[in-house]
């Protein structure tokens, strides 16, 4: 009988003899490269390289959809293609935007500057000076890292300004003011960082000053999450507003000057807030008595901000949430409050308008109903928008469309225009989307939506995926990776709403953070099970995926739910829940999660922990591990030590480490098609979903024989 190294465990969880995977020094990253390699050997044959072919070719189509912002009279787009992976930032007009052929002005050459500097640079953004737009201080990721670096570019002689703007390697941000002065955020320099990593300060930068002397004008703890500040422009007179957050969902506002922050706005730290103007709108996280009158957690409330700051606290309600009934997300164009919410997931508008004695409501329904639906404002900066909005609108079968849509035009007349559509990138003939609802643990019902065929014979291959975190809402859309190399096969895939995430307000969040993760887990394995008890699959044919939050998902997939899998997909995970705060950016999502080092939090956070709860002789399904090298947000160092523990305990564990693409999966079209490629082609084979089988007793066979080839070679090459 084997005796396994089962350390860590839930008894003794700082006894980890793989902590020198966290370090990236030679022996860890000679880990890696030998443990990616033999992965490639096993699942990047020929049917890896022709999906590789055929993803790469979906990603450099030259009719995908250009995604825009408006900027004056110029649209800008961030573009890669084949004969450009990294990519080109362009410009056009609307006129000529419009066109089936747009002419673009090219202003930088991502693939050219790499070459010539010698540096691995991804592009991460650019902020444009707002007043003569003849500026702008651009973004440059090393391999794809948060960190980057910030270079000031002229967009008249489309050069770099050797003496300008122009900072190193850091995370933060900048903010311009005028022509020749920055607002400054970011951890570089020393004590400028917090705990997470992120910017301490927000600093007042002119030209031809020492960022790394330049003045603090306000600044935060080294406990803090992070600070920021940015310059409005809605008001009568030039105002900055300072933001704190102490934690991940929570923030402490000031108002103020160039000198600094001069008066804490006097919201609730959880609520979140957008001003226009003299115009205030409040969305609190939790109830809120204020003035007389208790506002339910995501109601959307308004005031006079000069009211407001001058002690007035009775707000006028706008939206008010339900069970089902939850807002998305809202914004200011143009004076007017648009907001975004879903009627048990169906997507709904709506648009308010202030007047001298109430507010205006006009419920926008000529923009889509149905699928998923985003909204937001052509106009980059908020004090110039006019009243248009770009719409993007799809579902997991129609490629998306972008559309422009003016909210001044009249409700009787057709406001909107369709701009682009995206290509079809796999034939969904055949295809049904429909949804259902599992039952979990505690009685809940989730949602999930499935794709597939209308028949099936109740073993379809199934593709299982979730987020359930941060209250960021997962709604289905066109997936084209998945459309070519799952559904255009034959196969299914579902979407799970688990909790945890924000597609029923802040109630369902809550239920699946901190305690409730656990709670999020237990829903997605609910969804798994009702695929088999409506006869849809069978358990050893769902294959399921999930990534950073969802990476911590699927690793409790495998040692909470094993029976419930034949495949998992694990990237970019968070695992180690014990250490995961100290590392890089792991202390930022204590909100989220909880914090180890309290004896309170990690009784609950260990039952979530599935590096510390992996154990020998259970029936794990066959996993794969991915990450990246240049991950600087959740650390490589959570998935290779998943894979080492799981390989000494005997299992099939593979795992896989892209040498660059940060939080992502590969720093151009090639790459991210690799990854995506390798990982999918990992699932089919341990699932035995194969083109054209027609005999369940022969895919039964086909996915045994699949299985003992997996653990074959991985008992052969781990003797």
């Amino acid at each position: 009988m084997n005796a396994f190294d089962v350390r860590p465990t839930l008894d003794a969880p700082d006894d980890d003899p793989y902590v020198w995977l966290e370090v990236e020094g030679e022996r860890a990253l000679a880990w890696a490269a030998g443990q990616s390699a033999r992965t490639l050997k096993h699942f990047g044959g020929t049917q890896f390289e022709r999906d590789r072919a055929a993803l790469t070719a979906i990603f450099d189509n030259r009719d995908n959809l250009p995604l825009i912002a408006r900027r004056s009279q110029y649209l800008y787009n961030y573009w890669r293609d084949d004969g450009n992976p990294r990519g080109l930032w362009r410009r056009t007009t609307l006129a000529s935007y419009m066109k089936a052929d747009p002419q673009w002005e090219l202003l930088l050459d991502l693939d050219a500057l790499a070459a010539s500097d010698g540096e691995d640079w991804i592009w991460d953004g650019a902020s444009i000076e707002p007043e003569r737009r003849e500026r702008a201080v651009l973004r440059l990721s090393r391999g794809g890292s948060d960190a980057v670096a910030h270079r000031e570019f002229d967009l008249i002689s489309l050069s770099f300004v050797a003496d300008g703007f122009n900072l190193p390697e850091a995370k933060g941000y900048v903010n311009w003011l005028d022509p020749d002065t920055l607002l400054l955020f970011s951890a570089l320099g020393n004590g400028m960082a917090t705990r997470s990593g992120y910017a301490r300060t927000v600093r007042l930068w002119k030209r031809d000053a020492d960022p790394l002397t330049t003045p603090a004008i306000f600044e935060a703890g080294f406990e803090s999450f992070q600070v920021s500040g940015h310059s409005d422009r809605t008001g009568r007179s030039e105002r900055l507003w300072f933001i704190e957050q102490p934690a991940f969902f929570e923030k402490i506002s000031w108002i103020g000057d160039r000198s600094g922050p001069r008066r804490q706005i006097d919201l609730p730290r959880d609520a979140s807030w957008r001003v226009f103007g003299d115009w205030l709108a409040v969305r609190p996280r939790k109830p809120w008595t204020v003035g007389g009158t208790t506002h339910p957690a995501d109601a959307l409330i308004v005031i006079s901000l000069s009211t407001f700051l001058a002690g007035g606290r009775r707000f006028e309600t706008l939206f008010q949430p339900g069970e089902r009934r939850s807002m998305q997300s809202f914004f200011w164009n143009d004076g007017k409050l648009i907001i975004s919410y879903l009627v048990n997931l169906a997507p709904r508008f709506e648009m308010f308008t202030p007047g001298h004695q109430e507010w205006t409501r006009r419920v926008l329904n000529t923009l889509p109903a149905e699928g998923t639906v985003n909204v937001w404002s052509f106009d980059a900066a908020v004090h110039e928008t006019n009243g248009e909005v770009l719409i993007c609108a799809q579902d997991p079968i129609t490629p998306p469309q972008l559309l422009l849509f003016d909210l001044n035009a009249a409700p009787s007349l057709s406001a909107s225009a369709i701009l682009k559509r995206s290509p079809e990138n796999f034939d969904a003939s055949g295809l049904v989307v429909t949804r259902h609802e599992a039952v979990s643990i505690d009685h809940e019902l989730i949602p999930y939506t499935q794709v597939g065929p209308a028949n099936g014979n109740g073993d379809a291959p199934i593709h299982l995926s979730a987020y359930g975190g941060f209250g960021v809402s997962l709604l289905p859309y066109y997936n084209s990776p998945l459309g070519k190399l799952w559904l255009e096969r034959g196969g299914t895939c579902v979407e799970a709403n688990i909790r945890g995430g924000g597609e029923f307000g802040t109630r369902w969040h809550e239920a699946g953070r901190r305690e409730g993760k656990r709670l999020a887990h237990d829903d997605f394995a609910a969804v798994a099970a009702d695929l088999v008890r409506r006869g849809i699959t069978l358990p050893r044919r769902i294959a399921a995926e999930g990534g950073s939050n969802g990476g911590l998902l699927i690793a409790n997939m495998l040692t909470r739910y094993p029976e419930h899998f034949g495949a998992l997909f694990c990237t970019a995970p968070l695992i180690d829940m014990r250490r995961y705060t100290k590392l890089l950016a792991g202390a930022s999502w204590i909100d989220e999660y909880g914090d180890p080092d309290k004896v309170h939090d990690w009784a609950f956070l260990k039952e979530i922990s599935a590096y510390h709860a992996a154990a020998p002789g259970q029936p794990y399904p066959p996993i794969l591990i991915a990450t990246t090298k240049r991950d600087d947000r959740v650390h490589p160092g959570h998935a290779r030590k998943m894979a080492a523990k799981l390989q000494a305990l005997g299992y099939p564990a593979y795992f896989y480490e892209a040498s660059a693409g940060g939080h992502g999966c590969g720093e151009d079209n090639r790459e991210q098609a690799a990854f995506i490629s390798l990982g999918t082609n990992f699932l089919r084979s341990a699932i035995g979903f194969n083109d054209h089988l027609p005999e369940t007793a022969e895919r039964v066979a086909t996915q045994e024989g699949h299985l003992r080839s997996i653990n074959n070679s991985f008992e052969q090459e781990t003797k």
